[in-house]
């Protein structure tokens, strides 16, 4: 590859990492690349949870150095997506690469859906609610989250972000804490799955991660001085731009 190649996907990266933690859709951006780039769609699905993988490292250093966490709730979803991540992981590394574009094609198109028409949270006054059973709920839901994320990741922050608000109604800073460390987790697991099956290019994955980890770092802290509304704006900027991506390239 050219110098400027991997400049490119630094570039990319610290982009990525920064909507990925405030946002999500980040890969949407990079594992297109990675894929224009040359890498088997596949090797490109497993290639981008480097970044992904130490992104929300920093990320999650950066919510903490705030004070924002959420640990013991955390933990369980953790445990529930980590185990779907494990599957939807094999999913992919067994799916033919043409398969892999169109299966991407359809997901870029349902993410912006899903941001666009999603209702607006009518519980704006803040109050979480964090029963048992709505507890359960999340926790069954984020086993799908983890199949999802697994199999392709990319657009899994508006999941994770239209789950936690919508049945628990949580802020979005205590969303995007808990979803960076929910998808540190996973990833981990899923990226172990790609790598036993060969499907990792380690360089272009830490050029990756460089610009991943410095965008996740400066978002997760930014997210929390600007707090949701400045977050939501970034939502929209974010959908507004993919979708143009989408519609004329």
């Amino acid at each position: 590859m050219e110098y400027y190649e991997y400049l490119l996907i630094f570039g990319s990266g610290l982009i990525a990492g920064f909507i990925n933690v405030v946002a999500g859709g980040g890969s949407l951006l990079t594992l297109p690349i990675l894929i224009f780039l040359g890498l088997p769609p596949a090797m490109a699905n497993g290639t981008n949870r480097v970044g992904i993988f130490l992104q929300n490292i920093f990320a999650v250093s950066g919510f903490k150095s705030k004070g924002v966490s959420s640990f013991r709730f955390s933990i369980w979803l953790s445990i529930s997506a980590l185990i779907g991540a494990i599957l939807g992981a094999k999913i992919a590394v067994d799916i033919s690469g043409e398969l892999f574009n169109r299966i991407l094609a359809i997901v870029m198109m349902g993410v912006i859906a899903l941001t666009v028409f999603k209702r607006k949270n009518k519980n704006e006054a803040g109050v979480e609610l964090m029963s048992k059973g709505r507890q359960t709920a999340s926790i069954i839901a984020f086993f799908f989250v983890g199949i999802y994320g697994g199999f392709i990741q990319a657009g899994v922050g508006f999941i994770i972000i239209a789950a936690l608000t919508g049945i628990n109604h949580l802020s979005l800073v205590k969303t995007n804490s808990i979803k960076v460390f929910v998808a540190l987790i996973y990833t981990f697991f899923a990226l172990a799955v790609f790598t036993w099956e060969g499907q990792v290019d380690w360089v272009l994955g830490l050029t990756l991660a460089a610009g991943t980890s410095i965008g996740g770092w400066f978002a997760s802290r930014w997210s929390v001085d600007k707090g949701d509304q400045w977050i939501r704006y970034f939502l929209i900027v974010t959908v507004s731009i993919m979708a143009v991506k989408l519609w004329f390239f």
